[in-house]
């Protein structure tokens, strides 16, 4: 099996897929990071293709970088100076060629993620 890596994002304050958040992934090698992959959740708050093709994939340690604030504004929460969350980064690590899916659940003022299938 080929490994894979798929993202999500929900809107748990609005109950809702968060449509048109920005989410960008990048792979770590100590201090260094390299950006692999940038895209924008559709209308059911998942990218359109994994964010890491199965072509692309290797283990190793990753982060993606949940763009919050701008889609916060968007949905029409009052926004803060500064905001509450802004850029939410996740860094995880993938040890094993599988699917790896990494959901972030959103609130104006919190979030949570878990390995998901």
């Amino acid at each position: 099996m080929a490994g894979y890596l798929t993202t999500h994002v929900l809107d748990t304050a609005r109950g809702c897929p968060a449509d048109g958040l920005r989410i960008a992934l990048f792979r770590l090698d100590g201090e260094a990071r390299a950006k692999l992959a940038e895209m924008t959740t559709n209308a059911d708050g998942r990218t359109d293709a994994p964010i890491l093709p199965k072509d692309q994939f290797a283990t190793g340690t990753y982060e993606l970088v949940f763009h919050c604030g701008d889609y916060l504004t968007r949905a029409g929460v009052a926004p803060e100076s500064p905001r509450f969350l802004d850029v939410v980064p996740l860094r995880f690590g993938m040890s094993e060629a599988a699917h790896y899916h990494v959901p972030l659940l959103l609130s104006p003022f919190g979030y949570s993620t878990y390995r998901g299938s």
